[in-house]
């Protein structure tokens, strides 16, 4: 069964991050700073290493392990994710990338830390009055959506 909510558009927010900002942790502390709550999100730029989740060692293990990929060379990045507030109202931002560098590519899960290689532009739509918040689930450990209430 499908969950889901309806909202409407809020704010439009263009960010440039730097040499060496950190991804996730900057785009979280902008939204925690500017009040968002729920928002789609897009990247584009240069990754200069980080770490990216790129999937669980066993699909049907519990507890799920990750299996984490990291690389110290420059990437290019394309990136899409969502913001939406945790349980303590704290914005957590879920967004999974392409890296690409000389024809190879690598895709996962941003939420270990990747770090900004000269400049990202960011793209924020804030999504209004969806109801979602993002709800520990203790079978999987995720932070999935869920309504709130």
């Amino acid at each position: 069964m499908v969950k889901s909510a309806e909202g409407r558009m809020g704010r439009v927010f263009v960010l440039r991050l730097e040499d060496g900002d950190r991804v996730p942790d900057c785009i979280e502390e902008f939204a925690k700073e500017n009040g968002i709550n729920g928002a789609l999100c897009a990247l584009v730029g240069g990754i200069g290493g980080g770490t990216i989740v790129v999937g669980p060692e066993q699909p049907d293990a519990s507890p799920i392990v990750p299996i984490l990929n990291t690389f110290k060379s420059v990437h290019e990045a394309a990136a899409v994710g969502t913001i939406f507030a945790d349980e303590e109202n704290i914005p957590r931002l879920h967004m999974h990338a392409a890296f690409g560098r000389d024809g190879h590519t690598r895709t996962g899960c941003v939420r270990t830390g990747v770090d900004v290689w000269k400049l990202v532009e960011v793209v924020i739509l804030e999504i209004l009055d969806a109801g979602m918040i993002r709800r520990l689930d203790k079978t999987t450990g995720f932070q999935m959506l869920s309504k709130e209430g």
